[in-house]
Formats: C-alpha cells, structure tokens, sequence
C-alpha cells in the first residue's frame, strides 16, 4: 500500500473511531438520563395504579373521580377491553379516584396486576388506553426482584417477542401478600433512542465520507512535492547533476529535506566533478609521462643503432653515441626518481620532521644558486632564525627549485630577490624575479604534474615539468600552501606557507614554537 493510502487509512479509521466512541456515549447517556426520568414517573403511576387494581378487584369502595379535561382516556380492567363510558366518572373504572386528578399523568400502555408469592397473576390487571388497542403485557422475572429498603423494586422488562420494552415497579400490596406489579413502556424512549441512532449514523457517514475526501485531497497536496522529487530524482539518476529538488525552505519538513538533498546533490555533482577532473588529470599525466620517457628512450634507440651500423669500428663516433647514451640515461633516472617522489609524497609517506631553522636551509640554496649562475644577482632578504618543525631535506628541494626556475627564467643579470617571512601562524619563502611573469589562465595550472607554459614543448628552459608538482606535494604533505603572483614591474614571485608545526609534529611543540617566534 502507498504511503497516500496508509496515510489516509489511518486517518480516517482514526476519526472513526472517535465518532463511534462518541456516538456510544451519546447513546449510552441519553439512554441514562430519559430511563431516569421514566422512574419517578413511575413511582407516582403505582399509586394510581394501586387504587384502580383495588377497585378493580373489589378491594377497596368506589371513589370519585375526577380526569384530567385535555387527556380523556379510559381504564380497562379484566382483559384490557374497555370500560363503557358515559358516568360521572368520565368513562374510567369505578373505584379508581378518590379525589386524585391524574389519569392523564399515566403513558398509554401503562400496566398494572397482583402478583402472588409464587409468581401468578391474581385478579384482573388494568392498563392504560388512550387510543388504539392494547400493547403486549411484559414477561416478568421469577421469582420478582427483591424489595429495596423503600419497597420497592425497579427493574426493566419486555413483552413477549421483544416488541415493546417496560420499565417496571414492583411494591408490596397489604393483601395476602400480594405485590403490585406496576409497568411502563418505553416507547418514546426506545423512538427517540432510534432517531438519534439515525441522526448519529447519518451524521457520522457524512463526516466520515467529507473527511475523506478532504483528507485526500490534503495528504495529495501534501505528498506533491515528494512525487516531485522522486521525479527530479529519476533524472539526476539518468545523469543530469545539475537539477536540483523543489520545495527547498526551512519553514516545512519536506522543505529542510529539500534542502538536504539539494546539499547532498551539490555535494555529489562537486564529486563527480572532482573525480572527472581527476580522471583528466590522470590522463594528462599519463601522456605527458609517456611523451617524457618516449624522448630519451628513442634517443637512446638511435644512438644504439648508429652503434650497430658501425661506430663499434670508430672510436670517436663510438665515444659520442655513449655519451649521448649516458646523457639520455641520466635524464630518464631524474625524471623517474621525480615520478616516485610524487606517489611518495601522495601515498603521505612519513617526512623526517624536526625543529629546523628555515633561514639556514634557504641561504644554502640561494649560495648554491649563486655558485652554478654567477652571473644572476641573488639575493637573500630574512631575519637571522626563523625555527619551523619540517623535513629540512625536503624543503631543500622546495627552495632549490623555485630559485632554480626563477634564475632561468630571469634575463641575464637579473635581480632574484630570495625572502623568508614570519606570519601569525607560520613561516613564508617568496622568490620573485624579473622574468617574463606568468599568465593568469596558467597560474591556476602551473603547480599540476607536466605543466608547461611553452606548449611546443621546447626543452631550453628547463626539464619535465615536475618540479613546481613537488613544490606543490611537499607543500602539502607538511600541511602548507604555494601560490604565485605577478610582479608590477615584470616577472613573478613563488611562494610556499609553512606552519610552525607539521602535520606529524608535536602539537604542543609547535605551539611553544609559534609563541616564541611571533611573540
């Protein structure tokens, strides 16, 4: 079953079941309270009808009597038959008055009879009759209730069949004792009792029947905007990233769960994206790496060929083909040992981390720089000890390659100034130059694996591409950053941030470290 339907189902079996309840304690009162008042109606008709079964049955002398005037009505004596009128009595049995003004207080179908000890009817019985015929005398319990200490007894009763219901009084009579028998019909009780039932089944059909259809069309409305997006779902699944759920607010529930997925789903597209672009990268490297080690290798190749066409026989040409051999051997062996230093510094291998003076390992690649390039002005601008926790040897190799593609890219004789800063939280190395700069489109590309500016590939200025890559993962892998920036008079400045404390340095180390060099 849908959730529509499960939602609808209960709700309505819900209401339901209240309206039941309701209607069974509105039954079940009502019934109450009209059964009360029936009783003390009939405390006063077994007085009445104590008088008229006397003189009914000659136990008592004739008294006058005088009727109601708007409910004429007769007494029956014997077998319920009627009485004939046209006395001064106005038609009811003699006997029954003495003064007493109430045959119009006793219901039509009130019944009254002797009873013995054993439980038979002695005598005549009286009931009351207005108009029509006779109503079925009730079937009386045996042995009759107990009397109660007023006594009295009230009970409820039924003719024969169940046609007609009773209320009945039994009362001890001062005769042989007999007992009076005093018994009205709940007919109106019992009618009213009916057309409420009616009006209550009625009523509660129409609400039911109203309320479900409100309840659909509400629990519809409700649940429209999660068919929605189950629909925008079935399309993002088919592979369209970019859409995205509606409602996406914070006032409903299914508005925050909107909001949630919509989250979650730019958190997906991003990964999707991150792993696309990965996947790009991967394939970039691939190519590149490949082109890289094509090179040597087919250099390697020729020179090996010329020696078998011959040069075996010729030493100079034997001497220039291993050279160039060894040449192209080394290059492939630096451009490896770079290749397995990036998966390194991937993998997150361990650095040798210790309490180092950065100023130190930068002078010794700027004198290194100044030794293989006499001709550049290098220059170093720092404090005499700036401490960070890094791994010296590695951030060595930092230093010497942003020195080492500033000095290429330098013009003869131009300034390369070398600095090493103290931040908040941590140290920095800029190296700017006054080369040609680098574009704005390659700066964001500058520090990925291969990466060149010059697309023909020309290996004048420099080698693979793979040093700024390094720069970049020992960066990384120390828990710093790189970037780089544009000179305003020309050229562009490399810089590296790290912190006081690496990633695998002791925290609290690092911390006293910070204190003591910023503060």
């Amino acid at each position: 079953m849908t959730l529509r339907g499960r939602l609808l189902l209960v709700l309505v079996g819900v209401v339901a079941a209240g309206l039941i309840l309701s209607d069974v304690v509105t039954y079940t009162q009502l019934r109450s309270f009209l059964v009360a008042r029936v009783d003390p109606q009939l405390q006063v008709a077994s007085f009445s009808m104590t008088r008229a079964l006397e003189a009914e049955n000659g136990l008592a002398p004739a008294l006058p009597f005088v009727p109601a005037p708007t409910t004429p009505g007769t007494f029956s004596g014997g077998s319920s038959s009627r009485l004939p009128g046209g006395s001064a009595t106005g038609g009811l049995p003699r006997g029954f008055g003495g003064g007493h003004s109430g045959s119009g207080l006793e219901p039509a179908g009130t019944f009254g009879e002797l009873v013995n000890a054993h439980g038979v009817v002695v005598g005549k019985t009286v009931s009351v009759i207005y108009t029509g015929k006779a109503v079925a005398r009730p079937v009386l319990p045996h042995p009759l209730p107990a009397l109660g200490r007023n006594g009295t007894a009230v009970f409820s009763a039924t003719s024969k069949g169940g046609t007609v219901s009773y209320r009945v009084l039994v009362r001890s009579f001062h005769y042989r004792d007999l007992t009076v028998v005093v018994a009205i019909p709940l007919t109106d009780v019992n009618q009213t009792l009916g057309r409420l039932l009616q009006v209550e089944l009625l009523v509660s059909a129409a609400v039911l029947l109203g309320l479900g259809v409100l309840a659909w069309w509400i629990v519809r409305r409700g649940l429209r905007p999660l068919e929605q997006m189950a629909e925008t779902a079935g399309e993002i699944a088919g592979g369209d990233l970019g859409r995205r759920v509606t409602p996406a607010e914070d006032r409903t529930e299914v508005g925050r769960l909107g909001l949630a997925l919509n989250a979650m789903l730019g958190e997906i597209e991003d990964a999707f994206a991150d792993r696309a672009a990965s996947e790009g990268r991967l394939r970039r490297f691939l190519a590149d790496a490949s082109h890289e080690l094509r090179t040597p290798l087919t250099s390697i190749r020729g020179y090996a060929e010329i020696f078998d066409l011959g040069a075996s026989e010729r030493p100079a040409d034997l001497a220039t083909s291993m050279h160039h051999i060894r040449e192209e051997a080394d290059r492939m062996n630096v451009l490896v040992d770079d290749l397995l230093l990036l998966a390194r510094l991937d993998q997150e291998r361990p650095l040798d981390i210790a309490r180092v003076n950065l100023v130190a390992v930068v002078a010794k690649s700027v004198d290194a720089a100044r030794l293989f390039s006499p001709g550049q002005q290098v220059e170093l601008l720092a404090p005499e000890v700036v401490e960070v926790f890094c791994d010296a040897h590695r951030v060595r190799q930092v230093v010497d390659n942003l020195v080492g593609n500033a000095v290429r890219h330098s013009p003869p004789g131009g300034p390369v100034v070398v600095r090493v800063l103290v931040e908040q939280d941590g140290a920095a190395v800029e190296v700017s130059d006054r080369g040609p700069g680098v574009a704005p489109a390659d700066a964001e590309r500058i520090f990925e694996p291969f990466f060149r500016a010059d697309t023909s590939r020309a290996r004048a200025t420099g080698g693979a591409g793979l040093g700024l890559a390094i720069v970049a993962a020992i960066a990384r892998a120390h828990g710093g950053t790189v970037g780089v920036r544009s000179n305003g008079p020309g050229g562009a400045t490399f810089w590296i941030r790290l912190p006081f404390g690496s990633p695998s340095a002791d925290p609290q180390e690092a911390e006293s470290l910070r204190t003591e060099t910023v503060g």
